[in-house]
């Protein structure tokens, strides 16, 4: 009778302890779920932090691409293509933050300026309108691209957000460059001396066919790239 009385006690034990074997199972899912959520946008934020570093890289190496113009203070650059692509690609602030970066090293003596040199000099010689016109072009370049991605919210069939429109991309792209001789070319007049005629044939016309190739490569560079980085929601 004991024994029979001890086999029945464990029997109704059993049930009890199988239910409680399997409630960790979901549990260890729910928690695998919101670790995995919880590390998606810090992997997307380490992504745009890489990637806001690397084109400051990238407008550095367009510096040191420079040539310069006979009878011309302003070198032809390759590095107002990759300000520009920045903001097209990084959007506004990780655009800016890139453009920031990189004009910091510059005034601070790292040799990222044109001609391997530094300096806070070239901020308020004839070519500082032109750096420090990088900085709205390259916010505006971007604000014009990012908001239609978060106004629309239009997406393909794959969920990736499409992009921008071929005219708001050439508008962004010609705004963007436009703004660069905005600034540059009145600090140009105003450290040289020049009138607006002259400063205008030293310090524009000769760059505006090569930047308008510029502009297209980066609406091109936009329309290749953007919707593989979309999913960054570029900001």
């Amino acid at each position: 009778m004991l024994g029979r009385s001890m086999k029945s006690h464990n029997s109704d034990e059993q049930p009890g302890a199988g239910l409680g074997s399997s409630s960790p199972g979901p549990q260890r899912g729910n928690a695998q779920h919101s670790n995995a959520s919880s590390t998606a946008p810090q992997r997307a934020e380490l992504e745009r932090v890489a990637a806001t570093a690397a084109f400051t890289a990238l407008i550095t190496v367009g510096a040191y691409l420079s040539f310069p113009l006979p009878g011309s203070p302003v070198p032809v650059v390759v590095q107002n293509f990759f300000v520009i692509a920045a903001g097209m690609l990084l959007g506004p602030r990780h655009g800016l933050a890139a453009v920031v970066v990189y004009l910091v090293l510059g005034a601070v003596g790292f040799p990222v300026f044109s001609g391997a040199s530094g300096g806070v000099a070239h901020l308020v010689g004839p070519t500082g309108g032109y750096l420090l016109g990088y900085l709205p072009a390259v916010f505006v370049a971007g604000a014009l691209l990012s908001k239609r991605v978060r106004a629309t919210g239009a997406v393909d069939a794959t969920g990736a957000a499409r992009a921008a429109g071929l005219g708001r991309t050439a508008a962004a792209a010609g705004l963007g460059f436009a703004l660069v001789y905005l600034c540059g070319v009145p600090v140009l007049m105003l450290v040289t001396g020049l009138g607006l005629g002259p400063a205008l044939a030293v310090g524009f016309l000769p760059f505006f066919p090569g930047d308008v190739l510029k502009a297209v490569a980066a609406v091109l560079l936009y329309r290749r790239v953007a919707p593989r980085l979309n999913r960054w929601s570029r900001g």
